[in-house]
């Protein structure tokens, strides 16, 4: 096990359950386990320190440091939020110590395909059968997991057969992006490099792949703070709170209000009125 000394606000609870991420496994003991893209880690926090095992040790601290993104810096995107919008400001101090998790490209978008219009106990469960079919079994603290395959794991796997991962209609958007990925169509890395723009109109050429969809990969995958997903949960938030309607209008207002960190606005106003009556 390591410890890492946390020397600033950081909520592993809300970071880990805030909808980010679906492969995670709370344990009796109030710690959680994570599976990540070559390892499955145990993590919780005690006092200032983040503790963590794994059954892979090597790189541990980096490889959790990117993960949880301890070392950007949170207090200036912060204040920019608070400048920029007053009505914001009980968000982002509710929130304080939510980080955005990093996430390996592949698995993001394969997870938020499988989101279309589906609920996060399901989501989880499709992710997990995949995992459970065609990706590596890890022991780890006498319990079984499966690392999420890549796509060429994934090659000769049938639409068929992503059906029987209880993935429902979505089986051909999964199957059409694997395909192109492993005939070279498209390049995950080319999505770090792109303008935001350009990336969600590239992600968008592809079948399962909206608006929504496309804002959530960049911003969990590929860090571009400048999206802003709009789901139920916002529109009821920008109707209540900003007196707000449509889908253009809501992302107009977000650009013009939030700029380039219109996903960590979204974050944190999606934790406030999810959270906040349970505190």
């Amino acid at each position: 096990m390591i410890k890492i000394k946390i020397e600033k606000p950081f909520k592993l609870d809300d970071t880990i359950t805030c909808g980010q991420i679906f492969r995670f496994f709370p344990m009796d003991d109030g710690s959680y386990d994570v599976v990540l893209k070559d390892r499955v880690i145990n993590v919780f926090m005690d006092g200032k320190y983040l503790c963590v095992s794994s059954s892979n040790e090597e790189n541990l601290e980096f490889i959790v440091k990117e993960y949880f993104d301890l070392d950007n810096d949170y207090d200036f995107m912060n204040n920019y939020l608070k400048n920029a919008d007053e009505k914001i400001i009980p968000a982002v101090d509710f929130s304080d110590g939510l980080m955005m998790i990093k996430q390996d490209p592949f698995e993001t978008i394969m997870a938020y395909i499988i989101s279309a219009n589906n609920g996060v106990p399901q989501i989880a469960n499709a992710l997990n059968n995949i995992a459970k079919a065609y990706g590596k079994k890890v022991m780890f603290n006498d319990k079984e997991y499966y690392l999420f395959p890549q796509y060429k794991d994934l090659k000769d796997v049938k639409k068929e057969d992503f059906r029987n991962c209880k993935v429902g209609f979505r089986d051909k958007y999964l199957k059409s992006m694997v395909d192109k990925l492993n005939n070279n169509e498209i390049d995950l890395k080319e999505f770090y490099d792109l303008n935001t723009n350009d990336a969600l109109t590239k992600l968008m050429e592809n079948i399962g792949i909206g608006p929504k969809v496309a804002s959530c990969i960049l911003l969990f995958a590929y860090q571009k703070y400048d999206v802003f997903p709009i789901d139920t949960w916002v529109k009821k938030i920008m109707k209540k709170d900003y007196e707000i309607e449509g889908e253009k209008n809501i992302r107009t207002f977000a650009i013009n209000t939030y700029g380039k960190y219109s996903g960590i606005a979204i974050q944190y106003l999606f934790n406030y009125a999810r959270n906040k009556e349970n505190n």
